[in-house]
């Protein structure tokens, strides 16, 4: 167990290494940082102190162990655009928001994906599960921005019952189209692996067998059968949170919500480069711990993991 643990935590660490060096390579092909650092009439003079500063002029693996070194001591310099505050800083104030955002959209994905993939499940072949299934496919194929769009002009436009955009702290009516938007195609793939995972599970032998014995239907599907399907939905829906963290920057554009999202799209247009580094940092990060988290968690829900783990070891 501890030796699987120490393999998941390597791999973790090898994989953030990965996205710095990715994100570092990029900065590198996006042109000169000290001349976007400065303004576009500094002279060369004050150019090549700026890339003595940054020691852009040092060989790119000596540049590439600064800038590990830097971003372990969470260091990613000054914004460019944010009046030259740190960017961790400015990263920090904006991810209570996208936290927030993903995890109110986790909830309603988690919720409503098990409510409606069940019933489908149990009622296989009737109205619901037709209807169910039917919205579910028609989930999946909306593209977020346009579904963000139809929601505001709906109900903020229209009906005039919701905001279009902005956030005030934990005011559900600035987090109802937000979370909708950006839980809608989760809800739907996952409404219909609930489905299939269920339907699956019930045609067991051993399911069959406890029917055969005459016991209640509701201790068979809550006691036998939905705990069986609850190790890959356990990770599925661990997963769909790191998306949820990663993956918000259209519904933050589009509902001006200020999370990490929006303040990255900002950025990148503006070629902060400081806040593009931390932003892929801190995203990257959560996203491995999340996935790290899960597979420590699998192993006490299966513990056919364990054994493996011990096998490869």
């Amino acid at each position: 167990m501890t030796q699987y643990i120490i393999k998941r935590l390597l791999q973790a660490v090898v994989v953030i290494i990965g996205v710095l060096f990715f994100t570092f390579a990029l900065l590198q092909l996006t042109g000169d940082p000290a001349r976007a650092t400065l303004p576009l009439d500094a002279d060369p003079e004050a150019v090549e102190q700026m890339r003595q500063k940054l020691r852009l002029d040092e060989p790119i693996p000596v540049q590439f162990y600064y800038y590990i070194l830097n971003v372990l001591k969470g260091d990613f310099g000054d914004s460019l655009t944010y009046k030259h505050q740190p960017a961790r800083e400015i990263v920090f104030e904006r991810l209570p928001a996208t936290i927030q955002l993903a995890l109110s959209a986790w909830i309603t994905i988690i919720v409503t994906s098990l409510i409606i993939g069940m019933i489908a499940a149990i009622r296989r072949g009737s109205i619901i599960d037709n209807i169910s299934m039917v919205f579910a496919m028609f989930g999946q194929c909306l593209p977020s921005f346009w579904l963000g769009l139809m929601l505001i002009l709906l109900f903020a436009v229209t009906l005039k019952v919701l905001p279009t955009s902005g956030r005030q702290g934990w005011d559900l009516r600035y987090l109802i189209l937000p979370t909708l938007t950006i839980s809608a195609p989760s809800i739907a793939v996952m409404t219909r692996i609930v489905r299939s995972g269920m339907l699956e599970v019930l045609n067991k032998d051993y399911i069959l067998t406890a029917r055969s014995k005459g016991l209640n239907g509701r201790v068979i599907f809550f006691r036998h059968a939905l705990k069986n399907v609850a190790i890959p939905l356990v990770t599925l829906y661990s997963l769909q949170l790191g998306g949820l963290l990663s993956g918000s920057m259209i519904t933050e554009t589009i509902f001006g919500w200020p999370g990490v999202g929006l303040l990255s799209v900002n950025a990148i247009g503006t070629r902060d480069f400081p806040i593009v580094s931390a932003v892929v940092f801190y995203v990257a990060t959560g996203f491995v711990l999340i996935n790290l988290f899960v597979d420590i968690l699998y192993t006490y829900l299966d513990p056919r993991v364990r054994l493996q783990g011990k096998e490869v070891s």
